[in-house]
């Protein structure tokens, strides 16, 4: 298959998500969300929604035209171990794969295990030639030439033991931040409760962290968050900011609360489920130093405060082809196979 029936397959495939994404009743959706708690079907919408904006032929053609595609047919098995906590997470390394030329050997986590197989299906009714490329297990994997592994900090050491003698690319824990001025508008502390709030803080591309200046007026930033306020009407939601919250208040740790969420002065990045943690700054020179010393722990940095890598408020869950997750160009590394 040449390179350009996948670009046309998979721009197929961005028009029926969109399409998908007006549909909430359907089965399938109903299903997902039955399987797993989290994904409501405001989620899953805007999980659709952004796929399908993704996956247009101008960006298909713009991501492929920076890399030299050798079409000579000796693909190789690409075994790929997917996470779970937001829907469709893994998305992203299943078309890569595929777009790059390779078949995908995928074992889904148990949190998600309803939207790919589907998706798969209709890609394959799209371009049949896509059969035989695409295979799920649920069992050992085996047959497979390389890995992509998705997982926590203490998962990637076993994925690191069995597939160490594979060319692989493991990721581990990675949370996003946010850099505030204080000179931010009303419409960009909105746009950052979306980086907050989206899939309940789940993804690894939520903001779990926030960095301000030392006379940081509080206000602004909760009058942003006011526009999510709504999210504690989520059962699992507020059963962990319930629990967070008594556990912080009975160890007498200082929080604010605006009774939704809670902000938490803390020097960690990986914040539980309706917490954020902030931290001061004193300068941006500073800051910037100490970002670039823990980048391993840092997925994207929101903000317009004009440290270097920065994404606008807003755009955290919206990720462009080419924006690679831990910063690892996926399709550099599958070229090379």
């Amino acid at each position: 298959m040449q390179l350009q029936e996948r670009i046309n397959a998979f721009t197929q495939l961005g028009t029926f998500l969109g399409d998908w994404s007006q549909k909430m009743d359907d089965p399938i959706l109903l299903r997902a969300k039955a399987q797993n708690a989290w994904f409501t079907l405001d989620n899953l919408k805007f999980a659709l929604e952004s796929w399908s904006l993704a996956l247009t032929e101008a960006n298909l053609q713009k991501w492929t035209d920076s890399y030299s595609f050798e079409e000579s047919g000796a693909s190789k098995t690409v075994a790929i171990v997917m996470a779970g906590n937001i829907p469709l997470v893994g998305f992203h390394d299943f078309v890569t794969v595929l777009i790059s030329g390779h078949k995908v050997l995928a074992k889904l986590s148990s949190n998600d295990k309803v939207l790919l197989p589907f998706l798969a299906e209709k890609l394959i009714a799209l371009e049949p030639k896509f059969e035989g490329c695409i295979q799920f297990t649920e069992g050992k994997l085996e047959g497979f030439d390389a890995v992509i592994a998705t997982g926590s900090n203490n998962t990637a050491r076993y994925f690191d033991y069995y597939f160490g003698k594979y060319p692989n690319i493991i990721r581990k824990n990675r949370n996003s931040v946010a850099v505030l001025t204080g000179k931010e508008s009303k419409e960009q502390m909105e746009a950052l409760a979306v980086d907050v709030f989206q899939y309940f803080g789940l993804g690894c591309r939520n903001v779990s962290k926030i960095y301000l200046p030392e006379d940081y007026d509080f206000d602004a930033f909760f009058n942003g968050m006011f526009s999510w306020k709504d999210i504690i009407n989520n059962d699992k939601y507020i059963n962990n900011y319930d629990y967070n919250k008594a556990v912080y208040l009975m160890s007498d740790i200082a929080l604010l609360d605006n009774e939704f969420m809670l902000l938490k002065e803390d020097t960690q990045f990986s914040s539980p489920i309706a917490v954020v943690f902030y931290e001061r700054y004193q300068n941006l020179d500073n800051l910037r130093e100490m970002l670039q010393d823990n980048a391993g722990n840092i997925q994207c940095i929101v903000g317009q405060s004009g440290l270097e890598g920065e994404i606008d408020f807003g755009e955290a869950q919206t990720p462009q082809l080419w924006d690679y997750a831990d910063g690892v160009d996926t399709i550099k590394f599958l070229l090379e196979l």
